[in-house]
């Protein structure tokens, strides 16, 4: 059974909390000017402006388009940021081991890009390599329609491994408008509160002093929406039939195994998704990787993907950047949190390859088959049948040869896609509105690049 905590349902708890608590000295000393963003950034100019905007920098040109402090472009075929010469050194005292340790850094801030619709919600996301003596953070800030802006708010501290850090996001963040739950800056009060109509991200490098170690960041970016609230969403008509042979892992294997992960396989079923796409693009974990898991455990890589997913501060697997981060550990991989509008955008990228990891919530009744009600679980959307039902690898299975599952369209549309939905004890709770996790390889093919291209993903 599906039992891990829903993002939507933490997003949509009352909590007071102070102001920018928890950013490192070294980066809230950096200078913060007025948010401005130059006109027409990001704005649609043709056709009806969509609620969901994706933004990444990837490029070379993107690289030399922002501000860096101490930052090198990497060149090569995936152009990308790393350390030239630290900007200072910071003390860091990790909260989740107590050790302070001295960190050289240095920073790239990017231009200010607006959304093509106010926010409501900003979740970014990141693909990094970070050799061990090295980490990074990740900061957003949100420019107001009113002209005033955010503070720089933390939206992860990510190392690859965990033994110079521990991975986690930072709790207590808000300016009484918006605030940080785990991965979402999201806006307080939707109804009447203001939008975020610009953004900017800071990454800063950091790495043992007296090292020449750096990170690598080879793509920054984020997914900003203003999704309305609505318990149904508009039926897509069925235009493909295909299945990709994507591998089965269950989750419910691994119950009992490793608990300081997540509680165990019960609540794997992010880290079990990623792994089902990480190996369906080739990409396996190497049997030194993998040392550190029992012996005598059936399918090792998913305990490895659950520990290197796993987010200290959320004290869970379910963190969504961090997730996508670990996928692009892999060779040559890329992956990206963003939002879907439809059913028929996930048919396209099975069309061409690509299997999309979907978040979704609901009561058993809401999806014939499943067997089980959840407050957030991950599955995988595989294929399409001809009457245009979704196959998905759902992890929530007993064995790993009854992951494979179809799913009724209209069941399985609703309950991904919508932003609000009835609990099992009757209550108004949030739905993920169409969240979902992209993975693809860099070498992609000519129509697989054009399909997420037109869902502004580059």
């Amino acid at each position: 059974m599906a039992t891990g905590t829903s993002r939507r349902t933490v997003l949509s708890a009352a909590v007071a909390v102070a102001a920018g608590a928890g950013t490192l000295s070294a980066s809230s000393a950096l200078a913060r000017p007025m948010l401005s963003t130059p006109e027409g950034e990001g704005v649609e100019r043709r056709g009806k402006p969509r609620d969901v905007d994706n933004r990444f920098w990837a490029s070379a040109t993107d690289w030399r388009g922002g501000s860096a402090a101490g930052i090198r472009t990497v060149a090569g075929p995936r152009p990308g940021v790393g350390i030239a010469r630290p900007r200072g050194s910071v003390d860091h005292t990790d909260p989740h081991t107590g050790r302070t340790a001295t960190w050289e850094y240095a920073t790239w801030t990017s231009p200010p890009h607006r959304p093509r619709v106010p926010a409501t919600e900003v979740i970014a996301s990141w693909n990094a390599d970070t050799p061990a003596g090295t980490w990074l953070q990740i900061e957003l800030r949100g420019g107001y329609s009113d002209s005033t802006s955010t503070p720089w708010l933390v939206m992860g501290r990510w190392a690859a491994g965990d033994d110079d850090i521990k991975r986690a996001s930072v709790d207590g963040q808000s300016d009484g408008r918006s605030s940080v739950w785990t991965d979402t800056l999201a806006i307080d009060d939707t109804a009447s509160g203001p939008r975020i109509d610009a953004y900017q991200l800071r990454l800063t490098l950091y790495r043992r002093p007296g090292t020449r170690l750096t990170p690598t960041v080879w793509r920054l970016g984020a997914m900003a929406s203003a999704l309305p609230d609505r318990f149904t969403v508009p039926a897509a008509e069925p235009r493909y039939a295909r299945e990709l042979d994507v591998p089965r892992y269950s989750q419910n294997t691994h119950i009992g195994r490793y608990p300081e992960y997540d509680n165990g396989g019960e609540a794997w079923c992010s880290p079990t998704s990623s792994q089902m796409i990480i190996e369906y693009w080739g990409r396996r974990a190497s049997p030194q990787q993998l040392d550190w898991v029992d012996p005598d455990f059936s399918d090792p890589q998913v305990a490895h993907a659950a520990r290197f997913s796993f987010d200290h501060q959320y004290d869970g697997c379910g963190n969504w950047p961090f997730n996508a981060a670990y996928a692009a550990t892999y060779r040559d991989m890329n992956a990206v949190v963003t939002r879907l509008s439809s059913l028929a955008d996930a048919e396209r990228l099975v069309r061409v390859g690509i299997p999309v990891i979907t978040s979704q919530s609901f009561v058993q009744e809401e999806l014939t088959g499943a067997g089980y009600g959840t407050a957030g679980h991950l599955m995988t959307v595989v294929g399409f049948t001809t009457d245009g039902d979704v196959i998905a690898n759902d992890p929530a299975a007993p064995t790993n040869e009854a992951v494979r599952r179809v799913y009724r369209r209209r069941e399985f549309e609703n309950i991904w896609l919508r932003t609000k939905r009835y609990n099992a004890s009757g209550k108004v709770s949030s739905g993920t509105g169409g969240v979902c996790y992209l993975y693809w390889p860099e070498r992609s093919t000519p129509l697989q690049r054009k399909v997420l291209a037109s869902l502004g993903i580059r």
